[in-house]
């Protein structure tokens, strides 16, 4: 069987992708599996890193705000979706898959239509709660649309029932253990606080950070993993500044996380962004957590990622414009969280039943019957 798949931009869509590919692989160990990509974005790295074939096509995503040079820009993306068409097009002619998959980012919607218009199976995922502008598109159009979480449903208008999959989950963080992480990390009874605002760091949550440290550091038995990102390197100078030792064990302050893992099985809060990968880990390890989401992104759609836990008591959410008009608004939660340990329990503990951790397994059954009915019917 051959299958491709179009995903990029972030990792967010490139990581789940790449975790159903293998599990393809697994299963049906001839399979032929070619990812499309662009040549500018992590796919192009990550995906031959994973051992996938990777072609890249010509394709850039439309700019929101209104500028001179946006506009040229999207005069340039209009350019690019009819050759990335094109090129979709002869790729799909020559490879002949049995399946075509998207995982989202403007890479998958020149991929997926031109798959429908050819009449092979075709199968989305959507992993926010409120759906890209790709996805919206091509759900009118593709065999399947799996979400990672309902709310989105009613944002599309499906030619099939959508199917609620959840998005697959590093093997890691599943297996992950409290004890066993607080043991190797050396957290003995302080409640661990641990936040981190992705590879690169986003500001808004390095100042929180900071601004607890330095806050909290005549709490003895409070302990802090921070990952302040690539642009976050003025975090650790600024607490040495205002007097704290790094090298107390109570800061385990760091540019990147390579064990999230352990330090999300460690911790009893987390403070973080509302990407869906990060929301689906904190489900499947039922943590407490105080949500900040980017107001960065397309769609607003961390927002909605945010809110489909609060709505269910399974996070607490604080936006960025609210920190503006009230700077200790997550310190304060903080403090009251760190008193309250019941409260994280239950609010962990109702994220915790949100958890869809078969996602990986459900996606490729879905593909696999998608296959099978396909060929049944030729």
């Amino acid at each position: 069987m051959k299958f491709v798949f179009a995903a990029g931009g972030t990792g967010g869509h490139i990581n789940p992708a790449l975790a159903v590919a293998g599990e393809l692989k697994k299963r049906c160990p001839d399979a032929e599996i070619l990812f499309l990509g662009t040549k500018e974005k992590m796919e192009s790295k990550l995906v031959p890193a994973a051992g996938f074939n990777f072609r890249n096509i010509e394709i850039s995503g439309f700019q929101r705000k209104l500028t001179l040079h946006n506009l040229v820009e999207n005069v340039k993306t209009v350019w690019r979706f009819l050759k990335s068409s094109e090129q979709s097009r002869k790729i799909l002619e020559e490879y002949r898959p049995d399946a075509v998959i998207g995982f989202g980012g403007y890479v998958s919607g020149p991929v997926l239509r031109e798959a429908a218009k050819l009449g092979f199976a075709t199968v989305i995922h959507e992993q926010n709660a409120f759906p890209g502008m790709a996805n919206k598109s091509l759900a009118k159009s593709v065999d399947r649309v799996l979400l990672a979480l309902p709310e989105a449903a009613e944002y599309l208008k499906c030619k099939n029932p959508p199917i609620v999959t959840g998005l697959p989950i590093r093997e890691a963080i599943i297996n992950a253990n409290r004890e066993k992480a607080r043991a190797k990390l050396g957290c003995g009874n302080q409640t661990v606080i641990f936040s981190a605002g992705g590879s690169l760091g986003a500001r808004t949550i390095n100042e929180v950070a900071l601004d607890l440290m330095l806050s909290l550091r005549d709490e003895p038995g409070v302990r802090f993993i921070h990952s302040y990102g690539q642009y976050g390197a003025w975090v650790p100078e600024r607490l040495k500044e205002n007097g704290i030792d790094l090298s107390d064990p109570r800061y385990d302050v760091r540019e990147y996380i390579y064990d999230m893992a352990d330090c999300l099985a460690a911790a009893d809060l987390v403070i973080s962004r509302a990407g869906a990968s990060s929301i689906s880990e904190l489900e499947a390890l039922g943590k407490a957590a105080i949500l900040i989401p980017s107001p960065n992104v397309a769609e607003n759609h961390q927002y909605h990622n945010a809110m489909a836990l609060v709505e269910k008591d399974a996070a607490f959410i604080v936006e960025e414009k609210e920190l503006q008009q009230e700077p200790d608004r997550v310190k304060k939660l903080v403090c009251s969280l760190i008193k309250d340990p019941e409260r994280r329990k239950t609010v962990g503990e109702n994220a915790a039943r949100l958890a869809r951790t078969d996602a990986k397994d459900q996606i490729c059954d879905v593909i696999l019957s998608l296959v099978k009915t396909d060929k049944s019917e030729i």
